[in-house]
């Protein structure tokens, strides 16, 4: 097989241009948010897996929160159940919660696991249920009604995030492994919740004080009024898009986890175009990105 030597330059000048950011990213660890399209088309499955396993094998210590609401969905609809939302949450009674602990936990979890085993590297699947890994609450949520009065709305069991268990996944971060975390919880009574993916990533960047949150979504990232991508964001600007309503509806939670960790202590969040191949490695290992990056020091976080 001969040597094609404009192919072979393309090649090395690629990895000669991740080099710097290697070097920037080794021994950080870097918790990424899989979800959406990026889950359910095999080309996009497998480009992730291979992501992460490489970001594992140059020094990096990704961990990997997923959701799986597509796949509950269809799950109730083959067993003829109908699934009620609230503004975007799922109500949850018991017989719902088993079936998504079922497909989570289960099914979507070590679907996952497999998929980064098969491209070499040593996945460990959790649920937040695991040696008390996520400490949960019930989610209290209001709506307003008719007559502009606020009124208490029971999700069942829809969780918020206490507290988390660091040592868990630093523990398997220091034997080599990649955790990959259902977004499951348990409160003090051993009640099980379902919680939102983005939530679970954030507050899961937070108490380990990861370097990155990557959250993948079906979406470019946050848009400006001219249709246009923002690339960086700091916390005040994120208020006041909010204020203006550039940003708005689904994107506000998704940017809100983004934010409150960065708040927390995260030293910057990205919510990235999970439709693009590789958009791990693109966010990581070069300037320009594929989402949107929050950060409170942009000038430290795009250098």
């Amino acid at each position: 097989m001969s040597l094609n030597l404009d192919d072979a330059k393309i090649t090395a000048e690629v990895l000669t241009t991740a080099l710097p950011y290697i070097q920037r990213y080794v021994g950080k660890l870097i918790v990424v948010k899989y979800g959406g399209n990026a889950m359910t088309d095999p080309e996009l499955e497998s480009s992730f897996a291979r992501d992460i396993v490489l970001l594992k094998t140059v020094g990096l210590h990704p961990v990997v929160v997923h959701g799986g609401g597509p796949q509950v969905d269809n799950l109730l609809q083959e067993l003829g159940r109908k699934s009620e939302r609230i503004d975007g949450m799922r109500v949850t009674d018991k017989s719902t919660m088993d079936i998504v602990e079922m497909v989570l936990g289960g099914g979507v979890n070590k679907s996952i696991v497999s998929l980064i085993n098969k491209h070499g590297g040593q996945a460990i699947g959790l649920t937040g249920k695991d040696a008390n890994l996520i400490q949960a609450k019930k989610m209290l949520m209001e709506k307003i009604g008719e007559d502009g009065v606020a009124v208490p709305v029971d999700l069942g069991y829809v969780g918020d995030v206490v507290s988390v268990n660091k040592d868990v996944i630093e523990l398997l971060i220091s034997s080599n492994f990649i955790p990959v975390i259902a977004p499951l919880g348990v409160d003090s009574q051993g009640n099980t919740y379902n919680i939102n993916a983005d939530l679970v990533a954030g507050k899961v960047a937070e108490f380990l004080q990861a370097e990155k949150l990557m959250l993948l979504t079906n979406i470019k990232g946050v848009l400006g009024r001219d249709g246009e991508v923002v690339t960086g964001l700091t916390p005040q600007t994120v208020d006041m898009l909010i204020e203006d309503g550039t940003i708005s509806g689904g994107m506000i939670p998704k940017i809100q986890c983004a934010l409150d960790a960065v708040r927390g202590g995260v030293k910057s969040a990205v919510i990235v175009d999970g439709r693009v191949p590789h958009a791990t490695l693109l966010e990581i290992f070069t300037n320009e990105g594929v989402g949107t990056l929050i950060s409170s020091d942009l000038s430290l976080a795009l250098s």
